[in-house]
């Protein structure tokens, strides 16, 4: 699959002309009035009146290198969702998976229920899902991705390495309990390296304290100690390609000593996430990394033009389980939830730890019931104006109208975690080597859908605010991403250049609406985001794969995506 000469609709050797659009090419520079020749997967001419075989209709049009996602969580969608929805939609021709350290593999086949359990738990994606859709034609990372080259995708896909499923293969139960030994970690090492010689994106671990594994505690990257992580990166830069992603900071490798690792090894890291707070902690966040911008680091901070707003029940509240109090209910049935719901004295466990800055405080005022069975009349009201009118403070008023639900799969709150500063996100969005990050596709799936994460930027940044300019914005989504993760000869529009291209109108580009569908293995539900504005065309390695905003029937047989490698520096 993906050799460049698949075309859903014409033979090898054909010339392909997307004709009359406005070429903004990826590296920042104006757009032109231009067409684009493409043959057998590669842009072979970009000029005016170029002759093909067959054209696609570009007027009024943004031509531009296809998107580039490097977070997204698509490791088992890719098995039964190849065209990987809804990204496709918004413009993304490569996606890069893996990230936060969930992989799929190594996993050995014992541990496959506990794999499907922590992705349950951490990003939301239903075990039942995962066990119907996941082939397990694999164990080693090598296996995982000759597996995804042999059946094929429709957009190109990238992977990171994970380190949970990295401990669990060589620590067995040990992974989620204590630091790993000399031998363990040469061990994890040895196998990084294989992956990356298998063509891995790199290396990608998570401290991030959102990330509890199925019995409530952190997962097994979070146990790991600076010696370890810094063994695991040196064999990435041992390999001289690839990237570092780290999402989140522990006590043994801080924000700031992230800097100096990377000065240390050489290798591009991309840091999860440079977010909008109401403490203002992404203040002092951006101010050490303009210090290693000065120094010369290559650390790429993540930043999204997306609140990170969470659809969440109250059987798995998201932004709740940082609490090491609610985290203890991670494991226990619906019943026993309520039971404690229920508790006076657990509820007041709950704010001491608060109080004494365990887990991450809720943010009441961002609180609104989306769906309740019990009280249909309080759909779109605020929690805040809800417990006034109860008398009680938020917390109590959240914790009763749970308990006044007969079904709790069927009441959702709406709760904004970070990143809501419009002000602030128009500030990181400015700030050199900051980059596109986070739409976190793939995850979070019955709670949370930032796919469109490229969609917004376009249609609410840069046209609505004027925050970037189309050219500037177009350089992160593409060339830029390309440059940080080593994918030769994507992300720009120029002659020899792979043929990865979206085609929108900048006059209506915009996310579209959200909605529920069951469309997952098992008849699993999630969050869509499958109906944007604007987009028009997308082809991936030359072949038209959405056209006129639907996707191509025959591109699913073709699936002319290819595994994309990181390249040597």
């Amino acid at each position: 699959m993906g050799d460049g000469t698949k075309d859903s609709e014409g033979p090898a050797g054909e010339v392909l002309v997307i004709r009359g659009g406005t070429v903004v090419d990826g590296t920042g520079a104006p757009g032109v009035r231009a067409d684009v020749a493409v043959r057998d997967g590669r842009i072979v001419a970009v000029g005016t009146d170029l002759v093909g075989d067959r054209e696609l209709d570009a007027a009024g049009c943004v031509v531009s290198p296809g998107f580039i996602d490097i977070h997204t969580h698509y490791d088992a969608q890719v098995f039964w969702d190849p065209a990987l929805t809804p990204s496709c939609f918004h413009g993304v021709t490569t996606v890069v998976a893996g990230n936060c350290g969930f992989s799929i593999a190594p996993t050995r086949p014992a541990d496959r229920e506990l794999i499907a359990h922590t992705l349950e738990k951490v990003e939301d994606m239903d075990p039942a899902s995962l066990n119907a859709g996941i082939p397990w034609e694999f164990e080693s990372f090598p296996e995982y991705l000759r597996t995804i080259e042999r059946r094929g995708t429709v957009l190109n896909y990238a992977a990171y390495i994970g380190h949970t499923p990295l401990r669990i293969y060589v620590m067995g139960e040990d992974a989620s309990s204590r630091t790993a030994t000399r031998d363990e970690i040469e061990a994890m090492a040895a196998l990084v390296t294989e992956a990356m010689e298998a063509g891995a994106a790199g290396f990608a671990t998570s401290f991030a304290v959102t990330h509890l594994g199925a019995d409530g505690q952190p997962i097994p990257s979070r146990w790991a100690d600076r010696t370890e992580v810094e063994q695991l990166c040196r064999a990435v830069a041992e390999t001289g390609k690839g990237v570092i992603g780290i999402n989140g900071t522990s006590e043994g490798l801080r924000f700031e000593q992230i800097y100096d690792l990377q000065l240390e090894l050489g290798v591009p890291v991309t840091w999860t996430a440079l977010l909008t707070t109401a403490t203002g902690a992404h203040l002092k966040a951006l101010e050490i990394h303009q210090r290693g911008v000065a120094r010369g680091a290559k650390v790429y901070p993540q930043v999204s033009c997306r609140p990170l707003t969470f659809s969440m029940t109250m059987i798995e509240p998201f932004t709740l389980n940082t609490s090491p109090v609610f985290a203890e209910l991670m494991p226990l049935s619906i019943d026993d939830r309520r039971a404690h719901y229920a508790d006076t004295t657990w509820r007041q466990r709950v704010r001491d730890g608060w109080a004494a800055g365990k887990g991450i405080p809720p943010r009441w005022e961002t609180y609104e019931i989306m769906e309740s069975d019990a009280h249909p009349e309080f759909v779109g009201r605020r929690l805040l104006d809800l417990a006034a009118d109860r008398g009680a403070d938020p917390f109590d008023a959240l914790l009763d109208l749970t308990l006044e639900e007969p079904d709790l799969r069927r009441f959702r709150v709406k709760a904004v975690l970070a990143n809501d500063d419009q002000d602030g996100i128009a500030t990181l969005l400015q700030t050199e080597g900051c980059t596109l990050g986070l739409s976190d596709a793939g995850a979070h799936v019955g709670q949370l859908c930032d796919a469109p994460l490229a969609t917004d930027l376009l249609g609410n940044w840069v046209r609505g605010k004027g925050v970037l300019t189309l050219e500037q914005a177009i350089h992160k989504l593409t060339q830029q991403q390309a440059e940080i993760f080593g994918f030769a000869d994507r992300g720009v529009i120029r002659e020899g250049a792979i043929a990865d291209l979206a085609v929108f109108d900048p006059a209506t580009v915009a996310p579209g609406p959200l909605r529920r569908v069951r469309d997952f293995p098992a008849d699993c539900e999630r969050l869509t985001a499958d109906q944007p504005e604007g987009m028009r065309h997308l082809l991936v390695n030359g072949v038209p794969v959405v056209r006129d905003g639907e996707l191509v029937a025959a591109a699913l047989d073709t699936r002319p995506g290819e595994l994309v490698r990181p390249a040597a520096r």
